[in-house]
């Protein structure tokens, strides 16, 4: 089996049964073969709010069913890809040894709004996607979606593939360079790794786990890595897994402030309550004079 230039133990894949990643159909990168963006303009315009609303939700149902059988194809893909080691295995622990004792080369293909929150020393940032901040129509549905589908908790923002994604890691990288390719979780640079071996690179070492997998020592830089990837309001009241293991650690004095601040969301939920009744009671006292 090919290996990094370095005495470190690689993962070898052999039993075709094996679960390499846990796959969720929520997620928006599955489907290489769909990377190119759909026309964002529409010929025909619905005359009322109603027809709007009924065809953004089919659209976004559409848009959810096809998730779902983009991820099960990508799943075998990625599956094949590891088994037949076109694609090498590295555990965090591995990738952090190869960067900092060997300067290899590390690609960082995470969002913007991960990888501003947390950076590894000497990676290369390129991502995959990126956070997609258009609201045109075709956006609309699969932002709808997103949200509906946990963004609201999660704070994970709608993406979209970057067309500049390989172009940029072309000029940046010779094809036969050993190239350890991470991102959060570990999905996206197992995408980035199917399209850069078809676009033929041929020592590629994808990262198992991602950076949410990593020990602070594997790797230097900004730390914690974990703590990248979490947003929204599980990450404003402290109820993600990084925040509850530092929680453990730290004790009750870490504790307090997300305590405070759920106590002060349901402040303010109560006060928009009363408040709208207030205003019900004084619409109602107009119309009535």
């Amino acid at each position: 089996m090919e290996a990094l230039s370095l005495s470190i133990p690689i993962i070898s894949v052999t039993n075709s049964n094996t679960n390499y990643i846990s796959l969720s159909a929520s997620t928006n990168y599955a489907s290489l073969s769909s990377l190119h963006h759909r026309s964002s303009s529409s010929s025909t315009r619905p005359f009322t709010l109603k027809k709007t609303v009924v065809r953004v939700q089919a659209e976004s149902e559409d848009f959810e069913l096809k998730q779902v059988r983009d991820m099960a194809a990508a799943k075998k893909r990625w599956e094949a890809l590891l088994r037949d080691e076109k694609i090498k295995i590295l555990t965090p622990k591995e990738a952090g040894y190869a960067v900092q004792l060997s300067n290899k080369p590390l690609l960082d293909v995470r969002p913007s709004n991960e990888h501003n929150k947390a950076w590894v020393k000497g990676s290369t940032w390129i991502p995959i996607f990126d956070v997609d901040s258009g609201l045109d129509v075709g956006t609309i549905p699969k932002k709808v979606t997103n949200f509906a589908m946990g963004g609201w908790w999660s704070g994970m923002p709608t993406l979209s593939f970057d067309n500049s994604f390989l172009p940029k890691v072309v000029e940046k990288f010779p094809k036969d360079a050993e190239l350890i390719v991470a991102c959060q979780k570990g999905l996206r640079s197992l995408a980035a790794c199917e399209l850069l071996y078809n676009a033929g690179y041929s020592n590629l070492f994808w990262v198992q786990g991602g950076f949410d997998a990593a020990e602070e020592e594997a790797f230097e830089g900004t730390v914690p890595l974990k703590f990248a990837g979490i947003g929204g309001i599980s990450e404003f009241l402290g109820w993600t897994d990084q925040q509850r293991a530092v929680a453990a650690k730290e004790g009750w004095g870490y504790r307090l402030v997300f305590s405070a601040r759920l106590i002060g969301l349901f402040l303010v939920a109560d006060a928009l309550f009363i408040g709208a009744q207030q205003i019900g009671r004084y619409l109602q006292e107009i119309r009535t004079h």
